[in-house]
């Protein structure tokens, strides 16, 4: 019993020393983030309007999401001097149809067009409505966004300029989460505000970003005809990583916004916030199996408890509580410095522990990552296999393969 308390300490002491290694790498990434948006801000504040460049926004949609009239509003109320925005959506019965006509309606002055493109016949949906609006789009400058973000008035003004540098190819966002229901919503948005945007501070400051974030990616037309089009996301699940990563292997620079985007979370049961959560995170795993794994020693809960429960065997339980409350300081320290720090996310100053059982919840989303590969994604279901591809199983009665042109 000694010697395996004493292997539940040492992991615990481990975990412990990661955990609170990535907090710091991750505070210094915000320092990063800082400075890069300090820049960006004059760059883009020196440049007259006639300078900056026409914008096409391309925004699939699917269904009535929450608050979606209001996220979908933001983009038509930008204070910039030339965009388009085109919606695409499967079917003309679709929920959301009325309400992006109305919208279109409301704005005249804005340019928009609506396109009904059928039921997707690749494996990820978004990215094949992406490659049909690409078609139309007007400019070279393709702003991809989901439906269900909200955005201030400077979003353009803040994604487009870093993207008239030739060299640069590519742009993201780090989001917030907002939540418009439960308490498992809430978990899953305060993992949005913190967890994810810590990940992103970390990987900006260590490597450089080489991946994209979904809810905004902005490209310029040449990069992305550098790698083949839309079209070679189509069978993947994680396009927003693939993207950045193709990008990226092409020797463009891939840049953080200094632009915080709302990312709206729904009401959620505890079922559908898991499976969820176990999706991105299989998505992950197969995208980036490596980085995946190394996640582990990002939690820091798991390891708190773990070594509260080896100095309780070891009848040193001061020695426990002095590792927890270690474990403790640390998420709610990374929950105000990351989640309200850069996010702005006000539960996180308001309720900063939430995260401590965010963070535990997300040690638990990890192991059960590697236990299937089998998903439900919209009406389907789904299989990833090697490289993060996906492998349709069932799509609303019908089966769809994976193309194997790419």
């Amino acid at each position: 019993m000694t010697v395996f308390a004493f292997l539940l300490l040492a992991i615990a002491l481990i975990g412990t020393l990661s955990s609170t290694i990535f907090l710091a790498i991750s505070l210094i990434g915000v320092r990063k983030f800082y400075a890069g948006a300090a820049q960006q801000k004059r760059e883009a504040d020196a440049l007259a309007d006639s300078q900056l460049p026409p914008v096409s926004i391309l925004k699939p949609l699917h269904g009535m999401e929450p608050q979606l009239e209001r996220n979908l509003e933001s983009f038509f109320q930008q204070d910039y001097p030339s965009f388009e925005i085109l919606f695409a959506l499967d079917t003309d019965d679709d929920s959301a149809l009325p309400v992006v006509r109305a919208l279109c309606g409301k704005y005249l002055q804005i340019p928009s067009r609506i396109m009904i493109t059928g039921e997707p016949p690749w494996p990820n949906p978004p990215a094949y409505a992406f490659s049909r609006m690409a078609a139309e789009a007007r400019y070279d400058l393709l702003i991809t966004s989901d439906s269900d973000v909200e955005v201030q008035r400077d979003y353009l003004r803040a994604v487009a300029p870093p993207l008239l540098e030739t060299n640069t190819g590519m742009l993201t966002c780090v989001y917030r989460g907002l939540n418009t229901g439960t308490l498992w919503s809430l978990l899953d948005a305060i993992g949005m505000s913190v967890e994810m945007t810590a990940g992103v501070m970390a990987a900006n400051l260590l490597e450089g970003m080489k991946f994209g974030l979904g809810p905004t990616i902005a490209v310029r037309r040449d990069a992305l005809e550098a790698i083949g089009g839309y079209s070679v996301l189509g069978d993947y699940f994680s396009n927003d990583f693939v993207i950045g990563n193709m990008i990226a292997e092409r020797g463009y620079t891939i840049v953080l916004s200094r632009h915080v985007i709302a990312h709206v979370v729904p009401p959620m049961t505890f079922r559908k916030m898991w499976q969820r959560q176990l999706r991105w995170a299989t998505g992950t795993r197969h995208s980036r199996p490596k980085g995946h794994f190394g996640t582990v020693f990002t939690y820091a809960v798991p390891y708190g408890l773990l070594g509260l429960l080896a100095c309780a065997l070891l009848q040193r339980p001061e020695w426990g509580f002095l590792l927890l409350a270690w474990a403790l300081l640390n998420r709610i320290t990374e929950a105000l410095a990351i989640g309200w720090g850069v996010t702005h996310d006000r539960e996180c100053l308001r309720r900063p522990w939430l995260y401590v059982l965010r963070d535990l919840l997300g040690f638990c989303v990890w192991v059960a990552s590697y236990l299937s590969r089998n998903m439900r994604w919209r009406e389907g279901r789904f299989e990833l296999v090697k490289g993060g591809r996906i492998l349709v199983r069932d799509r609303r009665g019908g089966q769809v393969r994976m193309r194997s042109s790419n």
